[in-house]
């Protein structure tokens, strides 16, 4: 067997022994047309506040930037979705992804022991992890190694598997058996675009205007949520699931088996009133470990009282 289908295999056995759902592989190379995307997105102000999307354009489209004669992006995904949800209707909503620990921690791990696999069973290879921490056009690249397409909701979307995963990635200087990129399967289905509470996705679709959507103005925004949207948050306290919820393809989502996303015990019971009275002392039980720690006690207060008021 040659070395590279060798070498792939291995590290396909070992992803999904650590519980990765999807591994899939892509030549390291500059994304050209992705990068005129993103540029345009940009010169929309579509990316809000988030100033930090306009830095390092180059590091962000050429891997070889970010490490050193790069031959492989090496995109895995991870499953974090849960068919429990909160039990109070009226209580403000909470995305599923931060329903338990926060991702980057737990997936930092798993992935630099996939790299440390890599390093010992194959030798000298120079490569990096990511888990949303750098700039890199994640979608992109998992759309290149196979592991869905780039859906109308931005998204990206597996046929078997739904979206509701994590993306992380590993850029190393290997060579490997690289994938094939799966073809597009929204169809004619408009269903996030018509859902989403604040239009936020383009009427076409394929194009988000982050600075209207409820997980920017709920976890990214940190002055206050334009008068004009906050009657239209839907009641999610942070992120937002709706273009999630509503598409086709995440009937096919499954409980995923990550201990460390379950969430508090009480997090799911926890009735509409008692999140009004939410103190600084209950918000650091809750999310001891959590995402939510991003928007820190003030930013959280903050929505649930925009949404009280609005």
């Amino acid at each position: 067997m040659h070395a590279h289908q060798r070498h792939t295999d291995l590290i396909r056995a070992e992803a999904s022994r650590l519980g990765f759902d999807m591994i899939g592989f892509a030549r390291a190379e500059r994304l050209d047309e992705p990068a005129a995307r993103l540029e345009a997105w940009l010169n929309q102000g579509a990316h809000g506040r988030m100033a930090y999307m306009e830095n390092h354009f180059e590091l962000r489209i050429d891997p070889t930037k970010l490490v050193p004669e790069a031959k492989s992006v090496i995109c895995l995904s991870y499953n974090y979705f849960t068919p429990d949800y909160q039990e109070d209707p009226e209580a403000p909503k909470l995305s599923k992804y931060a329903f338990g620990e926060d991702y980057h921690h737990v997936l930092k791990v798993k992935l630099k022991e996939l790299l440390h696999f890599i390093q010992e069973q194959i030798g000298e290879v120079n490569g990096r992890c990511f888990v949303d921490s750098a700039p890199i056009m994640e979608r992109e690249w998992a759309q290149r190694a196979g592991l869905g397409w780039n859906g109308r909701n931005t998204l990206t979307i597996h046929p078997k598997k739904g979206s509701f995963f994590f993306l992380t990635e590993i850029i190393c200087d290997l060579p490997l058996i690289y994938d094939n990129p799966i073809r597009d399967y929204c169809g004619t289905c408009r269903k996030c675009i018509e859902a989403c509470p604040t239009q936020a996705i383009a009427p076409e679709g394929y194009f988000l205007d982050a600075s209207k959507c409820i997980s920017y103005l709920t976890i990214e925004l940190r002055e206050e949520i334009p008068s004009n949207l906050t009657n239209q948050l839907d009641n999610w306290m942070f992120g937002c699931d709706v273009c999630q919820e509503v598409c086709p393809w995440n009937r096919f989502s499954k409980q995923h088996n990550e201990p460390k996303f379950n969430p508090h015990p009480e997090l799911l019971q926890m009735k509409k009133n008692e999140w009004v009275e939410l103190t600084e002392e209950v918000f650091s039980t809750l999310f001891r470990k959590s995402p939510v720690k991003r928007t820190k006690f003030a930013g959280l207060r903050r929505n649930i009282d925009t949404l009280i008021n609005a």
